[in-house]
C-alpha cells in the first residue's frame, strides 16, 4: 500500500472541506480550490481528517494513490496559507514593474515583455530584480513561475536571466583570449 496515499489530510482550523462525488474541494482564508479524485478512489471525512482509500489494486490505481492524497493535501495548504515562489533578475538593465494584473519585463529585448498573470496568481517586486509570487494553487503558481522563467533563462556563459531564487546556475568558462593564437 502507498505510504503517501495512506496518511490522513488533516483539516486545520478556517478550512472548510467538502466532497462531492468525485470532486473534493477547499475553502479557507486564501481562496476556493478544487480537485477531482482520480477513478478507482475514493475520499471520505473522518473526524476533521480527509483519508483517500482505494477500491482496487491495479497498477494504475496504485499510482495515483498517493498523487491523489498529495494534491489534495497541497489544496488544503494552499486555502489555508498559500504558497509562494521568489524569482530573481540578473543582468545589467533588467527589470520588472508590476501594473495590476501585468508584469512589464526589460530583459535586453527591443521591446518591454508584458506577462499576464492568471486569475489567483499575485506579484510583488522588490528593488526591481526580486519576484515573488504568490497564490493558494501550488500546480499554477510552479507553472507561472516557470513560464516567466521561460521568457529569458539564465545564460550558462555569463548568467543574465531570470532563474529561480535557490537555483543554481552552472557556469562555462568560455574562449579564453589568445588560447590559440600565434
Amino acid at each position: 500500500m502507498s505510504r503517501i496515499g495512506r496518511k490522513p489530510v488533516s483539516i486545520p482550523q478556517g478550512v472548510k472541506i467538502q466532497i462531492d462525488g468525485a470532486t473534493v474541494s477547499a475553502e479557507g482564508p486564501k481562496g476556493k480550490l478544487m480537485q477531482p479524485v482520480p477513478a478507482g478512489l475514493s475520499a471520505k471525512l473522518e473526524n476533521n481528517q480527509l483519508v483517500i482509500s482505494r477500491s482496487g489494486d491495479d497498477r494504475k490505481t496504485r499510482a495515483l494513490h498517493g498523487l491523489a492524497r498529495a494534491l489534495v493535501a497541497n489544496m488544503v495548504t494552499g486555502v489555508k496559507d498559500g504558497f509562494e515562489r521568489k524569482l530573481d533578475i540578473v543582468g545589467i538593465g533588467y527589470r520588472a514593474q508590476v501594473q495590476g494584473r501585468v508584469i512589464t519585463l526589460a530583459l535586453g529585448y527591443s521591446h518591454p515583455v508584458i506577462f499576464p498573470l492568471p486569475e489567483g496568481i499575485t506579484a510583488e517586486i522588490e528593488r526591481q530584480v526580486a519576484i515573488t509570487l504568490r497564490g493558494a494553487d501550488k500546480a499554477l503558481l510552479g507553472q507561472t513561475a516557470a513560464k516567466l522563467r521561460s521568457l529569458r533563462e539564465p545564460d550558462p556563459y555569463k548568467g543574465k536571466g531570470i532563474r529561480y531564487s535557490d537555483e543554481v546556475v552552472r557556469r562555462k568558462v568560455g574562449k579564453k583570449a589568445g588560447a590559440g593564437a600565434k
